[in-house]
This record gives C-alpha cells, structure tokens and sequence, in this order.
C-alpha cells in the first residue's frame, strides 16, 4: 500500500456521544482493531445537517422506495434537511478516497437496508437510510457494510478483502495507468479473484486481453467493475480448496513426498472444515519462498493484509 486506508464510520459506532438520547454506540472492533490499520472518517448525518444533541427520535415514513424522514412524537418533516446534507457530504467524501464505509443498522439515516419504515401505523423493515442510500448511489462500488453484520467472520473477511482491493487499485490509477500496467495489477491478483469468482476472472482475463480494442478510460472503468463485483462475492471453502489445489500445481516437480501428503492433507483439512484456510496458505508461503516461486510470493491471494486482523482463521 502506497497511501493510507480510509473507512467512513457512522459517527456514533467510534464512541462519539451525538446519538438522539445523547449517548454512543462505541464498537471496539471499529476502533481498537480497524482503527490500528485503517484511518476512520466519522459522520454523523442528523448532527451534519444542524440537528442538536440530544434530538427528538427520528423514523421513516411513508413509501419504502422514497421514505420521508420524520420526528417520531411531533411528525416533524426533515427530509429536505437530511437531503441537502446528503447531497452536499457525498461531494465533500469524494476528496476523501475512502476505501468503504460501516454504517449503523438500522439507523433512519444511517442503516443500509432493512430500516423500519412506518405506513399508516404500520411498520416494514424494507428501507434504506436516507444518508446510506445517498452513500450507496454516489459511490455504487464502494465497499460497505453495517456494523452487526461484522461479527460474522465470513462477512467481516469479505468487506475488509474489498477494502483492501479498493486501495490497491486506487494506488494503481495513481500510477502510470498502460495497458502493460493493467497486465501486472491482474496478474498479481488471478489467484484472489479466483477465490472470488471463476467466471468473473476469465471475463477479466478476456478484457485484458482485448484492452486495445477500446479507451483506456473505458478499459479500466470496465475492469474495475468486473474487479469489485468478483471481490462482492464471497470466496466460499469450495472456491478456496480449488485455488488451493491450484496452487499446489506450481510444485508438483519440487515437493517430497512426505511435503506433498502433508500439504494434501492440510488442503483436505481445511476443505473438511477442521482447520482455518491460514493452515494450507501458511505451508503454502513456505515452499513459495522455500523453492523460489516469484510468481506466487507476487500474488495478493498468499499476503493480502495484515496478520494482526486474524483474517482466514475461522473454520
């Protein structure tokens, strides 16, 4: 990485008391994890657009597809206020270059899907915060996430893999953006977006390689769809044993046999659910260096973030 990694926060989840009641919602995964690798931009929708501290609850009304953002015991209608905030922010955010952002759930300016929505006396969990919608159409390839749904270990490793592919490639189009320069950064990453998706890698691989055909412009605006659509979905255990195997081709001539067994056994381990997938990518890493595999010591798949988030460690 040659830039620091910026993640947008709702404000309240980094311990900042602008909560309606005056209070907080401190997540100390956010901040005494994520905040040792990543820089945390905190934003507070209701207290951006002029809202005080405490503040009358708030709520969505009205149709799901275009809610109204309402006060809760006085029927106040704020949505023009939030709006313009809205407007304004996702402008402001983009000399940001934030790499995601973690939203409140559930929150009527913050929650990403799944808000309640009041209609005639009648709630329905199918909104979006006025604020996350804002957000989500501004930047539609954004990484994102809500910060419930970070306690699962599969969804919490699949939003900070896209967090750090976000950075990659911004570092990328730093660069000298060439067709050549396009090759390497693809190059580098086969074996994670095989993870990923199959079918999207060989639709890269295709683009690539017709990259003349087109604008540059256009080419890379192409590629990095296809890229942050591939790293949305999530590298499931059967993905990863094929990588995996993969992989193990690159040594079938060096290893002995009692490295290959070891190294098949791991694989089927892993692929049984009886150990972490850092189990096979650890013996991995070793015969890379071991037997002097450049081209896997260069691919992210093998060394994609820091050990410290304890990524690929659950079963």
């Amino acid at each position: 990485m040659t830039s620091q990694i910026k993640i947008g926060v709702s404000s309240c989840l980094t311990g900042n008391n602008v909560r309606y009641d005056g209070r907080h919602k401190h997540n100390c995964y956010i901040t005494d994890v994520l905040g040792r690798f990543f820089q945390l931009v905190p934003v507070c929708p209701e207290v951006g657009c002029g809202m005080p501290i405490p503040r009358e609850a708030m709520c969505l009304a009205g149709d799901p597809a275009a809610p109204r953002l309402m006060t809760i015991r006085t029927r106040i209608d704020t949505t023009a206020q939030m709006l313009e905030f809205c407007n304004r922010k996702v402008g402001e955010l983009e000399s940001e270059g934030l790499c995601g952002f973690i939203f409140k759930k559930g929150s009527p300016s913050c929650g990403l899907s799944g808000v309640k929505v009041c209609n005639r006396g009648v709630p329905a969990r199918r909104g979006s915060g006025l604020f996350a919608a804002a957000m989500v159409g501004h930047f539609p390839l954004l990484p994102v996430e809500e910060e419930g749904r970070l306690n699962d270990p599969a969804i919490r490793e699949n939003f900070i893999e896209r967090v750090f592919t976000q950075r990659r490639w911004m570092d990328f189009m730093l660069g000298g953006q060439s067709i050549g320069a396009l090759v390497t950064f693809h190059t580098s990453h086969k074996l994670l977006i095989m993870a990923h998706s199959p079918g999207h890698y060989r639709e890269m691989g295709a683009v690539v390689a017709h990259g003349t055909e087109m604008p540059l412009d256009q080419l890379l605006e192409r590629y990095r769809l296809l890229l942050m659509e591939a790293m949305a979905l999530h590298a499931t255990v059967r993905k990863q044993t094929n990588v995996l195997h993969h992989v193990m081709g690159y040594f079938r001539k060096v290893l002995t046999a009692a490295e290959k067994a070891e190294l098949v056994e791991v694989i089927a381990r892993y692929h049984d659910h009886l150990v972490p997938l850092t189990a096979p990518l650890t013996l991995l890493r070793n015969y890379a260096s071991r037997y002097d595999q450049s081209y896997l010591t260069g691919q992210v798949y093998l060394n994609q973030h820091p050990a410290e988030l304890m990524l690929r460690n659950h079963v």
